[in-house]
Formats: C-alpha cells, structure tokens, sequence
C-alpha cells in the first residue's frame, strides 16, 4: 500500500511538472519575516539630503513598508474628476521613508530585493488635458476607479476587459546629495519616479549611495502599469511592501540598474528618449564588460545582438526613462570575470 501511495504521488508531480503547473513551488514559497515596519504616516515627497531618516536599520534588514496611493490619501474609490480639481499638489507623491541604512557609504551601492508587494482593495486612473503624453492634444478629462480583484489578481477596466496586477513602487530612491528639496516627479541618478512597470517581486534594484546612509524612500505604488505610462497615470494605489536591503561594496554604478533571475538591466534618464536610450546603452556596455571579462568593442556588439532597449516612462517631464535587458543564460561560467 504504501509503494502504491509513494508511486501515486510521483506520477502527480510528474504530470504537473508536464503541464507546467507550479502550484507546488508557488505554495511552497517563503517570504522573509520583517525586521523592521515603516507605517503610511512616515512620509515625505521630496528628495534631499536635509529631510531626517525616520528609520535607522542594519545592513541586511528586511523591511515592511505601507505606502499611500499617489495623492497622499486624498482619493477614495468614489472620487471624482471634482476631486480631482481639489487635489494638493504637495501631497502628491507621498513616499515612505526615508530609511538610514547602516554601513552605507558615499560610493557604494544600496541593493534593495523586492520580496513581496501586496495592492491595497483599490485604486484609480486619471487623465487630463495637460498631463500624459498626448499633453495639448486633446480637452477630454476622466478618472477611472477599481476595486481591486485580489482573489484573482485582476483589475476590472470594464465588464469585458480585466487586467492581470503587476504591482510595482513606482518611486524608489536614495536621497542625492543636496539640501535642495527636489520635487519627486522626474527619475534622477539617485532614482526616484522611474515609473518602470518591471520592477516587480522578485527583482533587486541597485542604486548608487550619494549620502551617508543612503536615505531610501519608496512609493507611489502601482497595481499595473504599461511600458511609457502614455497617459501619466497607471493604477494608483496603497500597497504593503517587504524589501530587502543590503549594501554593496564592490559595485559601482552612476544611475540604478536592476536584475531578475533572469536578466539584468540598466537604466538611463534623459530630457529625450535618444539621450536616455543613449546613457542605458552605455551602462549596459560597460556592465557586460567589466562583468563578463569582454573587451569594450566586443560588449558594443554583443549589446546590439541580445541587447532590449525598453521605454519605461515618457511623462515624468523634463526627463524619460529608458532601460536596456540582458538575458543571463547566454553567458557561460568560464567567461566571466575572477
């Protein structure tokens, strides 16, 4: 009887492992307990240097954050294009943090894994005349508001049309290194609104330390968002986040880069997409070759066989965001690096 069990239960995993069913790995998931817990009401929406830490944790700490949708916590789901006229504009962009991390020097680089990313029961979508992409072009206005699917990870646009959640922080960022209170729209070197739709669980994203410390702040969170963002929004909402973050001592970047466990990226911003493409492209070439034991000439060509240039943003004026992709199965051991 029970080499009939034992037999039974190989044949499941066999037949599920056929169909490609990964039930079993997804239940068998661990998500680390937090060290640490940053609430919703220890924010700001500024990135400086000047603005205290309002958490103090060890190199290595994981850390639940609770941010707020994009306005701060002025929007419900019944909000309307009225309220949308009422809107303070110096709640919007309302970010957790920041969070002093210790060991963090002037030079290195912050890793933050992002481990687990849980959407709030709503969210909302809004386009206005002089916002998106197609800014000038058009007078319509509309908000768009969603009770958010959990139980299926869906977001309903409409009665036919629903939308699988990719939920993602669309600020992430370490403080630059000025006491000026830059505004969180644009994406910077220190990070900020790159507004890029693929850093979702599962991805690291590095970001060069300008301040003792690194000052990092997260927010305006997103349940799903496209490629560019065309129309300035995506759908906006509250979110509970647990990273990782750790620092990096033998690693040096100008701009954030990030990796899945499948491919690793580099990101440029730019006040066009040509310039922004241009500095992601760099960064990918001098990635590859300083990693991969390559040449600079080879890294160039390689980048332009396997290389994926991606836009992540368009609105965030005055700058945009452009990200190249790697896949990682291509390199082989013996080349890389010692």
């Amino acid at each position: 009887m029970i080499r009939l069990l034992y037999f039974l239960i190989l044949i499941l995993i066999f037949s599920c492992s056929e169909r490609g069913d990964t039930t079993i790995a997804k239940n068998t998931e661990t998500i680390p307990e937090p060290d640490f817990t940053i609430t919703a009401d220890k924010t700001h929406n500024k990135f400086s240097n000047a603005i205290p830490y309002q958490l103090k944790v060890p190199d290595g700490s994981v850390i639940e954050a609770f941010t707020l949708e994009a306005t701060g916590g002025q929007f419900n789901v019944n909000s309307t294009m009225e309220d949308a006229k009422k809107v303070d504009m110096d709640k919007v962009h309302t970010i957790t943090g920041p969070i002093y991390v210790e060991g963090a020097e002037v030079g290195d680089v912050l890793a933050v894994e992002l481990l687990d990313l849980e959407p709030g029961d709503w969210g909302w979508t809004l386009m206005e005349p002089e916002f998106g992409f197609l800014a000038g072009e058009h007078e319509s206005a509309m908000i768009k508001t969603y009770k958010l699917d959990k139980e299926n990870n869906l977001v309903h646009f409409s009665d036919n049309i629903s939308i699988p959640m990719r939920p993602f922080p669309g600020v992430m960022g370490v403080a630059p290194n000025t006491e000026e209170m830059l505004v969180t729209f644009p994406p910077r070197a220190n990070g900020g609104n790159m507004d890029d739709p693929n850093m979702v669980k599962g991805v690291t994203v590095y970001f060069p330390v300008f301040v003792r410390g690194a000052l990092f702040s997260i927010g305006d969170t997103h349940a799903v968002q496209g490629l560019g963002e065309v129309v300035g929004t995506a759908v906006e909402c509250d979110m509970r986040i647990r990273f990782r973050l750790s620092v990096v001592k033998d690693k040096k970047i100008e701009e954030p880069q990030y990796e899945s466990k499948d491919y690793y990226a580099t990101t440029g911003f730019g006040t066009t997409i040509d310039e922004a493409a241009k500095k992601a492209t760099r960064y990918m070439v001098e990635h590859i070759s300083t990693n991969y034991n390559m040449s600079w000439e080879e890294a160039y060509i390689l980048c332009s066989l396997i290389g994926d240039l991606k836009i992540a943003e368009v609105v965030d004026l005055p700058h945009m965001l452009v990200t190249m992709h790697i896949p990682k199965s291509i390199f082989h051991k013996d080349r890389t690096a010692q």
